[in-house]
């Protein structure tokens, strides 16, 4: 016997994966997280024996709900499914499965939409934050055709900007959760930083790398993925998460000076592999680094000194621009908020189906 449960594969940004209405999976949370590993078909490289694709990318969940927060109307939880090992991590959020949340809730009914253009307000239940999703809904419908390119997903499709509001220490509480904009660990430099996702960011030189090298060609290099593990352990016992050798969080990356008319280089790591282009959490952390004196990125990224910072960071498949709103309180930088222009795509609508003994 199977159970069927409703659901939304869609394409958010450069991710993929379903969403789902919370109240159509099961209410305790081990019973839930068997379903969604089934629902992935983890573990498993292949993911065969579900929807995942074998892929960090591809092996992702949004849970959908009215919002339980005064200013939201809808709240995000986030699921990473690991792809090898029977986990499901809650720990962080995800800014391009987080591009299909206000599509996906017009579509559910969790909001109304309107003719022209549909601002839905979004709580990200794993980190707090909260942010607004415009999209375009002409006639009051979804509209996922358009013109906007978005580097790491072929053709266009219409424009969805998604506005980042209070997203300075999301999980620490903290810009530097530290107390340092750049330290020591195992003999690199590091900037442990809290902006939409807690981040450890070193310098590609540090390490031997360029920061230009290819997904495949970091991949390959265990040694190197090795070290980076060593050192993201120890920068998230210092800024508070405690063992995190379990977890996602924090992230890690390594960047570099710009060579293609961009603002940075970066090259971010999801924990253990690299990312085929970059994370929008993290890309807003590492555009929220290169504006701190003394931190792994000054020095090394073109920005300009004004109010509203333009970043764009470029990454392996191409490029990604982070519009941050900033402010002097005194000698300090204070960031109120990121934008970023992402795409979405409705692949299917119907159930999904499991087994029934995993539902209690």
């Amino acid at each position: 016997m199977q159970i069927g449960i409703p659901c939304l594969f869609m394409r958010g940004g450069t991710s993929r994966g379903p969403y789902f209405i919370k109240q159509d999976l099961p209410s305790d949370e081990i019973s839930r997280n068997n379903v969604l590993l089934a629902v992935m078909g983890s573990p498993d490289e292949r993911q065969i024996n579900g929807i995942g694709g074998g892929t960090t990318l591809t092996s992702k969940v949004a849970i959908l709900s009215p919002s339980q927060h005064l200013w939201a109307d809808v709240d995000y939880l986030f699921a990473q499914v690991n792809v090898l090992q029977p986990k499901v991590d809650f720990a962080p959020s995800c800014g391009n499965i987080l591009a299909g949340v206000g599509p996906a809730a017009i579509e559910r009914n969790l909001v109304a939409a309107v003719d022209g253009k549909t601002t839905v307000k979004i709580h990200a239940v794993n980190t707090g934050s909260l942010i607004e999703a415009v999209v375009c809904t002409p006639g009051g419908q979804v509209t996922y055709e358009g013109n906007t390119v978005i580097d790491g997903v072929p053709g266009s499709a219409a424009p969805i900007l998604l506005n980042f509001m209070k997203i300075v220490g999301s999980k620490t509480g903290k810009l530097l959760p530290t107390g340092y904009t750049s330290e020591e660990i195992e003999g690199v430099q590091v900037t442990c930083i809290d902006v939409a996702v807690p981040m450890a960011i070193a310098q590609a030189q540090a390490f031997g790398k360029t920061g230009y090298e290819t997904k495949t060609e970091l991949d390959a290099d265990t040694a190197f993925l090795q070290k980076i593990e060593v050192i993201r352990r120890l920068a998230g016992e210092r800024m508070g998460l405690g063992n995190v050798a379990n977890s996602v969080i924090p992230k890690f990356a390594i960047i570099a000076p710009p060579r293609q008319g961009g603002s940075i280089t970066s090259r971010y790591f999801v924990p253990d592999t690299c990312h085929a282009a970059h994370a929008v959490t993290g890309a807003i952390c590492v555009a929220s680094s290169t504006l701190l004196p003394g931190s792994v990125a000054d020095g090394i990224a073109k920005v300009t000194d004004s109010q509203q910072q333009n970043i764009i960071i470029e990454h392996p498949s191409g490029k990604l621009e982070i519009s941050l709103v900033i402010h002097q309180e005194g000698s300090e930088i204070v960031i109120e908020r990121a934008g970023v222009i992402r795409t979405a795509r409705l692949l299917f609508s119907g159930n999904v189906y499991v087994s029934s003994h995993l539902w209690t």
